[in-house]
């Protein structure tokens, strides 16, 4: 048996009109590069895509141009001061550097602005129906929706190979086979390679031939105003150490080159030890293929020819593409009616447990905590032929006895 009890129309949600109406008319269109939920920087309206330290090409554009320019400016000088007859070797010099300065600044900006690999992420968890759930896995992911249990990990074959594949709880995805998730720039990346902070991008299966030639120009470019530097010395009259004392632009260049070659030759041989062997950066580290088989390797030319005569791979994610948004008004309405009439938009409701969590992350003793009481208190003491627009609500007539039994059981002990 109920009995009824009143509560004011100030506390009652709003009716589903009413919300369908105000949810309709706060979805807007936009392009998908403006709502892009990763760290990336667009430019030219999502056709340049840049990761989130992308501010970094300034100081890497200027570790190029500004020794390119210094020798510029010394090949100048000496062109100024010697006869004709050398003037057109130093042109010749200058033309070349010319290309290379050039070359080395147009694979650095395909590598930086452009789409590594970036995997489009999912709105929602995939339906466990739909997966293949028989990998034996203690972990599982159901951190989103309690009532869906996903394993961590998934077997899948690859050339004969049995390959773990990882759950991705920010992109809501099994990560393809050499896929992994970018903790800078938020993006899960197709055969992801490293995060290069010079270039300030991901590298992945769309730019990594174009970071290959970017750090091989650059080592050229390294050796070839190395090698000048010390032919302009060596080319002048008198003890070494005098004319090294009178011409310091050249003695920088040689000792500048010297130390930058060692990291982007450094880089360069590293990574055709990885191409001959068909690795990634990340895996080089991370599973040490050189104690296992790879599965991933064809032989000596096979890996080379795949990086050098294979398409680059389309992309994956168009950010140009018209999405519907919607605002947080339109995100209420995947919580229940409990939620909308009772929930603190800031606060969480935890489903399972019918708690909330404040900001702190304690959890609440109950959902009604903050609701003011005082016009039920009022209500409660109106005559009972006074009518008002209400809701009614029910409470079990159990707990009203327990209670009133309790009330009395004090009295008599008073």
């Amino acid at each position: 048996m109920f009995t009824s009890t009143h509560i004011p129309n100030s506390l009652a949600s709003p009716s589903p009109s009413v919300a369908a109406s105000v949810e309709t008319s706060n979805v807007k269109t936009r392009r998908l590069y403006q709502v892009w939920k990763g760290n990336n920087k667009f430019l030219c309206g999502g056709r340049l895509v840049f990761g989130q330290d992308a501010s970094s090409l300034y100081l890497t554009s200027f570790l190029i141009g500004g020794p390119a320019i210094t020798f510029c400016i010394r090949m100048l000088l000496t062109l100024k001061d010697e006869d004709p007859l050398f003037s057109q070797p130093v042109l010749i010099a200058g033309a070349v550097l010319t290309i290379l300065v050039g070359k080395d600044f147009m694979f650095l900006f395909m590598t930086s602005g452009r789409d590594p690999g970036i995997i489009p992420r999912n709105a929602t968890l995939p339906d466990s129906d739909d997966l293949d759930t028989n990998t034996a896995s203690m972990e599982w992911v159901n951190n989103k929706t309690p009532n869906l249990k996903l394993p961590r990990v998934k077997d899948v074959i690859v050339n004969g190979h049995t390959v773990k594949v990882k759950f991705c709880d920010t992109c809501l995805l099994y990560r393809p086979p050499r896929a992994s998730h970018c903790s800078i720039c938020n993006n899960c990346v197709q055969k992801f390679d490293h995060h290069c902070p010079w270039v300030g991008q991901c590298i992945g299966s769309r730019n990594y031939p174009f970071f290959i030639c970017f750090i091989s120009s650059s080592t050229l470019l390294c050796i070839y105003v190395f090698a000048f530097s010390w032919a302009n010395l060596l080319r002048q009259k008198g003890r070494l150490l005098v004319i090294m004392s009178h011409d310091i632009l050249s003695v920088t260049l040689i000792v500048y080159c010297f130390i930058a070659v060692w990291f982007v030759g450094g880089l360069t041989v590293f990574h055709l030890y990885l191409i001959s062997t068909n690795q990634t950066t990340y895996e080089n580290f991370r599973y040490r293929y050189d104690k296992k088989e790879n599965p991933y390797t064809k032989g000596l030319m096979a890996n080379f020819n795949e990086l050098s005569c294979a398409k680059i791979p389309r992309k994956l994610v168009n950010f140009r593409e018209l999405v519907e948004v919607e605002d947080d008004v339109q995100d209420m309405s995947y919580t229940s009616d409990l939620e909308k009439g009772f929930m603190n938009p800031k606060q969480k409701f935890d489903m399972e447990m019918g708690t909330m969590y404040g900001k702190e992350g304690m959890r609440d003793p109950g959902i009604l905590k903050d609701l003011d009481y005082t016009d039920i208190d009022d209500h409660l003491k109106k005559k009972a032929g006074e009518k008002e627009g209400t809701y009614e609500i029910f409470v079990p007539v159990d707990q009203r006895k327990s209670k009133t039994t309790g009330d009395n059981t004090h009295e008599e002990r008073k």
